[in-house]
């Protein structure tokens, strides 16, 4: 009677201590979260990062509170720690391609080589970023297609992105007659890009001979407009460059090919042909 007292004695302290263990530690892996929370939000770290870190913290946590509060019933945690590393193997090795696109989901928030709003050219795919989740990005192509595309396939190739500066360059290459001036034509190229207010006068935009072509010769003209300009003035300028060429007698070559016929024997070339 004196053993089966002393050990419902000792199993009631060991359940009593088992529950301070889990209370405690519960309220402990809330503060730990609550402060982490702090530190990352002043740090400025994107919401959805922070949200995603501290969940997993907090499963950990209550994870270690759990085992803790076990092994003090008495129960071989040892296994059970096993045995739940033994599934997360299972699953991270289930799970490649979303671990994969998980981590660059993580990276993408973190270093940020573009945000929200930006036109960006990744993974074979133009468009301007809706969004950035953690396992894929939304992103709104120029004629309203909404592409999804995994996080992995974007970090693991090249990331072009047109709204990181505040300026751009346009790069036109127009031909023009060999037998036009070059001068003249170089004047009205100057001429059409200062009317035009979007083109920066710093930098100051270039005009210079490219290359002698076998059909023309290649002016390179290449002034700088604001990121949001680009495209409409890059097509207004390539219209309004042809339009002064017109009115100034300044002609636009393109590919042309000679065709000499030549005869072995001229006299029978136009000689009639004789009747059966």
């Amino acid at each position: 009677m004196d053993n089966l007292t002393a050990t419902a004695g000792l199993w009631a302290s060991n359940i009593l201590i088992a529950v301070i263990i889990f209370f405690a530690g519960r309220w402990a892996a809330k503060a730990i979260v609550a402060i982490a929370k702090r530190m990352l939000t002043r740090s400025n770290m994107d919401v959805m990062l922070v949200n995603f870190v501290l969940s997993i913290a907090n499963g950990v946590l209550l994870l270690v509170v759990i085992i803790a509060a076990l092994n003090q019933l008495g129960v071989d945690t040892t296994s059970l720690v096993a045995l739940i590393g033994a599934a997360g193997l299972a699953i991270g090795l289930s799970l490649q391609d979303s671990l994969k696109n998980f981590a660059a989901g993580v990276m993408l928030i973190v270093f940020r080589p573009f945000k929200s709003g930006d036109m960006v050219e990744a993974a074979g795919t133009m468009g301007v970023v809706e969004a950035i989740n953690i396992f894929s990005s939304t992103f709104r192509t120029a004629d309203n297609r909404e592409i999804i595309i995994p996080n992995g396939a974007i970090y693991s190739g090249v990331i072009t992105n047109y709204s990181a500066r505040s300026t751009r360059r346009i790069d036109l290459l127009i031909g023009i007659s060999y037998d036009d001036d070059i001068r003249k034509a170089k004047s009205i190229v100057e001429a059409v890009l200062k009317a035009d207010e979007r083109v920066l006068a710093d930098p100051a935009p270039v005009i210079a001979v490219a290359e002698l072509g076998a059909s023309s010769v290649d002016l390179h003209i290449r002034p700088w407009v604001n990121s949001a300009d680009f495209f409409d003035t890059t097509c207004a300028l390539k219209e309004n460059i042809k339009i002064a060429f017109d009115e100034n007698g300044i002609s636009i070559p393109y590919p042309q090919t000679d065709l000499h016929v030549h005869a072995a024997n001229p006299a029978a070339a136009f000689a009639a042909p004789a009747k059966g």
